[in-house]
């Protein structure tokens, strides 16, 4: 059975809450899990201490376990202190999409015409 510690979303429309839990990573997102971690309020200002809270014995004994933890979670054991801090590259994110892409090269041809017919 293969174990991630993931979120979990509670609250209404607009209004999220997430609980931290540990579950069957062939559950639904909101679905069963095995154990409830922590909390997690992302409306809460970033330097409060109520925003993340989590068990971190029970997240170590997770991990003990082998389970694996999902980007957004892992995120915030780093800033625990639980987890090295691993490294992110997304080297095409800053990269412009196609179309944007055409356009530049349309305007550099332009820009070269404009420069020969001088």
């Amino acid at each position: 059975m293969a174990i991630k510690i993931r979120l979990a979303r509670g609250g209404s429309k607009k209004r999220p809450f997430y609980r931290i839990v540990a579950a069957d990573s062939r559950m639904p997102r909101d679905g069963r899990f095995i154990e409830k971690l922590g909390t997690y309020n992302p409306l809460l200002p970033k330097d409060s201490e109520e925003r993340v809270k989590m068990d971190l014995e029970r997240v170590q004994y997770w991990l003990g376990e082998g389970a694996q933890v999902t980007d957004r979670v892992a995120r915030m054991l780093e800033a625990a202190g639980v987890r090295e801090k691993a490294e992110r590259n997304n080297p095409k994110k800053g990269t412009p999409g196609k179309k944007a892409q055409e356009r530049a090269e349309e305007k550099a041809a332009k820009a070269a015409e404009a420069a020969e017919a001088e």
